[in-house]
């Protein structure tokens, strides 16, 4: 039976992350260096190094050093600044409305520490639409581990087959696989090009939402 839903956070109810590769990808061409999607999928959830920094790597393709606190506070104040200008992804809100009516419990479950997603989810009136929000800061290990969706799980006193995940990005869909939890992939246009194959469901929009279908699909 359906009790909650657990949402990842960046690149599914806000799009954080495009606007942040945007930022670096100038900043490496101002370098006369590429930067590609797979080199950002490192960073927002792909099969790559947690462990990358593009201030590092950058460093590395010039063979010389760079001021990297200077170059990592303007990247940091350049993306957001343009995130601030981003809506709630379509569907958002839609969604969050038809759970709370049908009293589901809801959780958010983010890599991100809780002062950047508290702080937007605030910003965007949505922060009260959550019994449970699980960040970086609650876990030892961020996905692919599944803590952050297990941490979720038991705030919101609900058993895995219970819950469904929704998630956007292919680490985030590996630790909702090992919590044992449904997975409804929704990548954005970065993502989709890092594979979500691993999704039990995989949607272009959380408009396309069914909870209904959703439930049916517990069921089994």
């Amino acid at each position: 039976m359906l009790k909650a839903l657990i949402f990842d956070f960046d690149g599914l109810i806000l799009d954080t992350e495009t606007p942040e590769m945007q930022v670096w990808q100038d900043i490496y061409t101002r370098h006369g260096q590429p930067f590609s999607v797979q080199t950002w999928g490192q960073i927002v959830g792909g099969a790559g190094n947690s462990d990358f920094e593009p201030t590092s790597h950058l460093e590395n393709l010039l063979g010389h050093p760079i001021d990297r606190k200077a170059m990592n506070q303007l990247a940091r104040q350049l993306s957001d600044e343009a995130i601030l200008l981003q809506p709630v992804l379509s569907g958002v809100m839609n969604l969050l409305e038809a759970a709370k009516n049908k009293s589901y419990e809801l959780a958010i479950a983010s890599s991100s520490p809780h002062i950047w997603v508290d702080n937007h989810l605030k910003r965007l009136g949505l922060f009260d639409y959550f019994e449970a929000i699980l960040c970086a800061d609650d876990v030892t290990r961020t996905k692919p581990d599944p803590g952050l969706f297990l941490a979720a799980l038991r705030a919101l006193r609900v058993h895995a087959g219970e819950a469904v995940v929704f998630e956007d990005s292919p680490n985030g869909i590996l630790a909702a696989n090992a919590a044992g939890i449904f997975t409804v992939a929704v990548p954005n246009l970065l993502t989709a090009q890092l594979g979500v194959d691993k999704a039990d469901l995989v949607l272009s929009s959380l408009d396309d939402v069914s909870l209904d279908y959703l439930k049916t699909r517990l069921q089994y």
